[in-house]
């Protein structure tokens, strides 16, 4: 009878390590779970900074080219020329931003619907790679734009 409750007692032991072991394990996934959709939001708001920062430097470029445009006198054939091509860059610049983000919130929403952690993380990663040489590429684009500008612009003044 001895042995028989203290087989129970040790089966009801066990069971409850068990049980808290499984919890445990539930706790974490949920834990590891909450970091990845953390970093999912910051990655989305870094995209969503960098994005308004784009936004803000080709305005600034549109302006720059509506004042030379002002600026030049109607006869000169050629700087409306350049102006007109400067313009069409501006343009294509915004039209690749505008595919870009939704291009990101299609990446985002991939990674978030991704059951397996590990996978998820990867693609988080490399989603931060990819953003990264995007805004490079676009930080190079804007600056050949600007170089185009600042370019015309001397043009005028050395007229």
């Amino acid at each position: 009878m001895l042995a028989m409750s203290f087989l129970t007692i040790v089966f009801l032991l066990f069971c409850n390590l068990a049980t808290a072991q499984d919890v445990a394990d539930e706790i974490r996934q949920e834990q590891t779970k909450a970091r990845e959709q953390q970093r999912l939001e910051e990655l989305r708001r870094q995209e969503q900074i960098r994005e308004l920062q784009r936004d803000q430097k080709l305005n600034e470029q549109q302006q720059q080219l509506d004042r030379l445009q002002r600026q030049a006198p109607r006869s000169d054939t050629l700087r409306k020329q350049d102006s007109s091509q400067i313009q069409q860059q501006l343009d294509q610049q915004q039209v690749e931003q505008q595919l870009q983000r939704q291009q990101n919130e299609m990446q985002i929403d991939r990674v978030q619907r991704e059951q397996d952690q590990l996978r998820q993380q990867q693609r988080i990663d490399q989603l931060q790679r990819e953003r990264q040489i995007d805004h490079l590429r676009n930080q190079l684009r804007r600056n050949q734009v600007q170089q185009d500008l600042d370019r015309l612009r001397q043009q005028q003044l050395n007229r």
